[in-house]
């Protein structure tokens, strides 16, 4: 209980305080002269969470969930060469993927099991300021939330997120004229080491407040057998690596507020090997929003909603994906007070989820009986 109060105190005083920027800001990268390689820029991030959650569950792995707990959220260095015509990117260290009504999993777990300790890795051809080729492993060009707790503004990904990729291997094209860029990737999907997806992301600027862009990647063959990567195993099984999916997102940013409101469809064709019997669809509108109070404090918020089709006692296994099930639908609401001066920040947060239309003994809990989870956390640490 002790520690309950301690992480309910911090989350607190950031509650309390006058509510940095639109997610964490890291600071310009360190120059270094790398001799025949030119300038490179270091960077890195340093940073502890810890939880408290009601109607905690059986966890993905083995055993139980505790009902509060504490890992860190990111051990990373980050090495770029941004200038000149050859380029690359590196990002090295631990990580951990906090997820709405997804069981925590150490953080020790989630980067041997996930991407390993160089999650992201590129090389880049620029010959000039609008053309570039990438190849590697890259940062999912899918949804509006990007995979590590530093770059969003919230502590925990959302809803629809969870049914997106993170990470990809793979071939990426980007393009740009005036107000419309452009990117395309053939890549391995959910890190199914099968070079058969192929994604992409269009991007129009409005204006200086205004920006549209869509998005979309599907798989051109199947997953087949299984791999030994258990990010990706569990992707297969649950059909998303032969999925298609699709999204709309419009972006307005002015002055201190930034709203990102975004649609999403997904379509998962049938699996009958791993126990998918019909094809299935799933839906979902999220809001994503910031505030910057001024330079030191910021409070961020997500609503969502999130459905799959067909009923809870169909019995075909569609709506796994979703993590509800078949038929099953569920809301969430998340809101992220940010203190961030210079290069330390706290932020706390609280969020809740609902769910609706579960079969029988499929919610959260032990007994699987409660249709509904919130959860108190804190996150704090360094930028450099």
């Amino acid at each position: 209980m002790k520690k309950i109060w301690v992480l309910s105190a911090a989350v607190l005083a950031a509650l309390s305080a006058p509510l940095a920027e639109a997610s964490l800001n890291l600071p310009n990268p360190i120059e270094v002269d790398a001799g025949p390689l030119g300038k490179i820029g270091v960077q890195g991030v340093a940073s502890a969470f810890g939880y408290y959650q009601s109607n905690y569950g059986l966890k993905a792995d083995s055993g139980f969930t505790k009902s509060e707990g504490a890992d860190i959220s990111n051990g990373m260095a980050i090495v770029q060469k941004s200038t000149g015509p050859i380029q690359f990117y590196v990002q090295a260290g631990a990580y951990n993927f906090p997820t709405l009504s997804v069981p925590f999993a150490s953080t020790g777990s989630v980067t041997s099991t996930d991407f390993g300790a160089l999650p992201i890795a590129y090389l880049k051809y620029a010959p000039t300021a609008d053309f570039s080729i990438e190849i590697g492993k890259l940062p999912t060009l899918i949804g509006a939330e990007s995979g590590f707790t530093y770059q969003n503004f919230n502590i925990q990904r959302g809803l629809l997120w969870n049914v997106e990729p993170i990470v990809s291997r793979g071939v990426q094209v980007n393009y740009s004229a005036g107000p419309i860029s452009a990117s395309v990737s053939w890549n391995d999907g959910y890190y199914s080491n099968r070079y058969n997806w192929v994604s992409g992301l269009l991007s129009y600027t409005i204006d200086g407040s205004n920006s549209v862009s869509v998005y979309g990647g599907g798989n051109l063959g199947n997953a087949g057998g299984a791999t030994t990567n258990s990010y990706s195993n569990a992707n297969i099984t649950d059909g998303a690596d032969d999925s298609d999916i699709y999204g709309l997102i419009y972006t307005y940013s002015a002055g201190p507020l930034t709203i990102e409101p975004y649609l999403q469809y997904m379509y998962l064709p049938a699996q009958p090997q791993f126990g998918i019997t019909r094809s299935s669809d799933n839906w979902g509108a999220a809001v994503l929003a910031n505030y910057n109070i001024n330079k030191v404090y910021s409070v961020g918020g997500r609503i969502e909603y999130l459905a799959a089709d067909g009923t809870p006692s169909d019995g075909s296994n569609a709506g796994a994906v979703t993590g509800f099930g078949n038929g099953a639908a569920a809301w969430s609401f998340t809101v992220t007070p940010t203190y961030q001066c210079h290069d330390y920040f706290l932020r706390g947060e609280l969020s809740y989820v609902k769910a609706v239309r579960l079969a029988p003994d499929s919610g959260f809990g032990v007994s699987g009986k409660f249709d509904g989870q919130f959860r108190l956390m804190a996150e704090t640490g360094f930028l450099f």
